[in-house]
């Protein structure tokens, strides 16, 4: 029996690139400060896995 691969990884993207990319304004501040909190709450820091997804610790 062969393992299942974990297809979402974390990445280099630049998580403040990321962002800072959001064209709504209120919406790229709240994903700021939402990125602030986690990090102080989980004690981890936020990093890109795949494309598109913020995750905190693994």
């Amino acid at each position: 029996m062969t393992k299942a691969e974990i297809k979402t990884k974390p990445t280099a993207v630049d998580v403040t690139a990321f962002i800072d990319a959001v064209a709504d304004e209120k919406q790229r501040a709240d994903a700021h400060k939402l990125a602030q909190m986690m990090t102080r709450l989980t004690g981890h820091p936020a990093k890109m896995w795949g494309p598109s997804i913020i995750g905190f610790g693994e």
